[in-house]
């Protein structure tokens, strides 16, 4: 993928993916983790399909600071399923489009 590619493929999870916290959204554009998630899903999508598992454990895998920093939290914990689900559409709607 090009860099404008998953310059792209960042804003649309940034605009569309958010961490639900106390019933507050908080887009990913807006928490700076929409790239770091473009640049972890980018060789998913050259190599086929992603899969709802794999789109589970890249969020597993990134650590969020929490409390200025106290505490750590997996991303996966803060988005919501339906959302995590919308992610994954995301992503096979993307790939579709390269």
């Amino acid at each position: 993928m090009t860099s404008q590619e998953i310059e792209d493929l960042a804003a649309e999870i940034g605009e569309n993916v958010y961490i639900d916290v106390a019933k507050w959204h908080l887009f990913l554009a807006e928490a700076h983790l929409h790239t770091v998630l473009a640049e972890q899903f980018a060789p998913m999508l050259q190599d086929g399909t992603v899969t709802a598992t794999q789109v589970s454990q890249v969020l597993a895998n990134i650590s969020v600071p929490v409390g200025g920093g106290q505490q750590e939290l997996p991303l996966q914990s803060l988005v919501p399923k339906a959302c995590q689900s919308s992610l994954v559409d995301l992503l096979e709607d993307f790939q579709r489009r390269l």
